[in-house]
């Protein structure tokens, strides 16, 4: 947990980030028309509300003097004519800054979710689900519903202002500079709040995250939490920061309860002056009623635009983490990614076939062979899994990965599939080192049976059909029946239609795994991993994901992951891993025969048995 007690203020910049809000508004290019109307009725609304101090004073001093009944009426007439207009102003306006702001969150969210498909394995590794689910919620939100607000804002502030000062230098120009003379005092005030706003901004939106985060692992891991009986450990800790989010907002909110009243004062003051001035020269004649009436508005309606802008800085400076954190994720590169030489063979090949499959680099599909040579890897630099590992995998072969925890199975599986990338060496696919060859290709290639699979709210129908888009419901009976998985689904009330509820919750361990294995199946791959997929079920289970497993092997390049030993007897190739190094080969026979390693796990763990 980040202990955010730690943080200084002066880990943040001082100033709104324009280099960030240019990259953020970006994304409101498809909406040009919509933008480009805020900024029109920003400027058209400015315009009406300049007219209404001048049209009333029109009518006061028409009245004072005694102007001709027609002369109010026409008055009174372009009044309405003005009221009505800006009705239908601030109508264009929330049907401009609806379209953005709902526009601008749904591409948000779409790019968002795009690059968390793209991102690799080790961005996960670092972050918390709940980090980065509140990106594509609260961060989104926050920043897409402000973006139509400033530009409105903007438009309109700027340009009421103007106007607002070109008519007081035109009534009163002695009395304009004197209302000018606050200014300063004005943005002194604004420019010292906005780092107070935009720290403590930050600190709650970090905190939320971490709450979020807490969330989503408290919901996940539940039962641990009860197995454990750490309920009451559990709350002390989200109380914490509950706590530390309560503290925060307070410190903001008392921060803007000073900023905007400030604002207010100060603009008071500016009334004052025009009621000092202004009455004595109403005295002197020089001024009339509705002349001082209208400059009196026009004092008023000065502050607001500045009042208005002032609130959209400290709104900015609210919305600048979550712009910050929204853009980071969008401008993140994946770690594993095709080439630039690669990308140049996937447009050539789609440019010759229009319709090809996404991915395609024009090479062999076709895998017979996969070869670690020198291969070097670490997750953690200057902490290496693997050292000058060699292996060859043949098509038609199963290869079974054994030892103790710890001694870099998975990380040779993971490798295979490119989830990570060596860090050393290369790992050669029928000869070509495959960061020469597509991502996607080797990927759909790819079949993979974890030990606690995921299976996704739905339907069991759904989760085997996501094995292959498009598959027919021949091909999803089939995988079933190839995978044995058609057994239970046919003893079950509602068979094919069974919700298998969030994550496979509703189904057994073994269940998920035989329908996983359906899934894998149906994917037709021409590498098959098997990643302690039998670890968890029990020995009956474990035999029908055996009899799954043999059916689909033939011709396939096949790993098997298992610390029960059982399940690995058949590989065509057994091999013993320790400390990143194959320190065993052989099969099964040979391996008990040679008296070694294996044979001591396997003695140890029948014995055990």
């Amino acid at each position: 947990m980040t202990d955010v007690s730690m943080l200084s203020e002066f880990d943040l910049p001082e100033h709104i980030d324009a280099g960030l809000w240019r990259r953020i508004y970006r994304h409101t290019r498809p909406y040009r028309r919509s933008m480009i109307g805020l900024a029109a009725t920003g400027v058209l609304m400015a315009a009406l509300d300049t007219a209404f101090p001048w049209l009333i004073a029109a009518l006061i001093d028409g009245v004072v003097d005694g102007a001709p009944t027609s002369s109010l009426v026409w008055l009174g007439g372009i009044y309405a004519i003005v009221v009505v207009a800006a009705a239908a102003v601030v109508f264009a306006f929330i049907s401009f800054a609806g379209q953005v702001a709902t526009g601008v969150a749904h591409d948000l969210r779409q790019s968002g979710f795009g690059r968390l498909q793209e991102l690799s394995f080790s961005y996960y590794d670092k972050r918390p689900v709940g980090w980065i689910l509140s990106r594509l919620t609260s961060d989104c939100m926050k920043v897409s519903s402000l973006m139509p607000w400033v530009m409105f804002d903007l438009f309109w502030g700027l340009s009421f202002i103007l106007m607002i000062s070109i008519n007081m230098l035109i009534m009163n120009w002695v009395l304009a500079l004197a209302v000018f003379s606050i200014l300063p005092l004005l943005f002194g005030v604004s420019f010292y709040f906005q780092r107070k706003l935009l720290f403590s901004s930050r600190m709650m939106r970090r905190v939320n995250s971490q709450m979020t985060a807490t969330y989503s692992e408290s919901i996940a891991g539940v039962r641990t939490t009860k197995t454990l009986v750490r309920e009451g450990s559990n709350l002390g800790e989200f109380q914490e920061q509950s706590g530390s989010m309560r503290d925060w907002s307070i410190r903001n909110a008392l921060q803007s309860a000073v900023y905007l009243p400030s604002i207010v004062a100060i603009g008071s003051l500016g009334t004052a002056i025009v009621l000092w001035r202004g009455g004595l020269d109403l005295q002197t004649e020089s001024l009339t009623i509705g002349e001082l009436f209208a400059f009196l508005q026009y004092v008023v309606l000065f502050f607001i635009p500045i009042q208005d802008l002032a609130r959209r800085v400290a709104d900015l400076q609210s919305a600048q983490a979550a712009a910050e954190r929204l853009q980071g994720l969008l401008d993140t590169t994946p770690d594993i990614r095709d080439s630039d030489a690669v990308q140049v063979k996937i447009d050539a090949y789609r440019s010759l076939h229009p319709d090809a499959e996404h991915g395609n680099d024009g090479g062999d599909g076709t895998i017979e062979t996969v070869d670690f040579r020198q291969v070097d890897f670490w997750y953690v630099e200057g902490e290496p899994v693997l050292l000058g590992f060699d292996l060859t995998l043949q098509a038609g072969q199963t290869v079974a990965l054994v030892g103790a925890t710890g001694g870099g199975k998975s990380t040779i599986a993971n490798l295979m599939c490119r989830f990570y990338e060596p860090s050393g060496g290369g790992i050669y696919i029928n000869g070509v080192e495959y960061r020469d060859r597509s991502l996607h290709w080797l990927r759909s290639n790819l079949g993979v049976v974890l030990q606690v699979p995921h299976l996704f709210s739905g339907t069991i129908r759904d989760n085997i059909a996501y094995g292959r888009a498009g598959a027919t419901e021949d091909e999803v009976v089939s995988a079933a029946r190839r995978s044995e998985a058609i057994h239970f689904i046919e003893s079950l009330p509602d068979g094919w239609d069974t919700q298998v509820g969030e994550g496979g919750s509703m189904l057994s361990t073994g269940q998920r795994q035989l329908v996983a294995l359906a899934r894998a199946i149906l994917a037709d791959p021409q590498i098959f991993v098997m990643d302690e997929a039998t670890s968890s079920v029990d020995t009956e289970t474990e035999q029908q994901i055996q009899r799954g497993i043999e059916s689909i092997l033939d011709g396939r390049i096949s790993v098997v992951i298992a610390h029960r030993l059982s399940t690995v007897r058949n590989a065509d190739r057994i091999l013993v891993v320790d400390g990143g190094r194959i320190v065993e080969s052989g099969d099964h026979a040979s391996l008990l025969a040679a008296r070694g390693r294996y044979f001591q796990l396997y003695t140890h763990q029948f014995a055990v048995a």
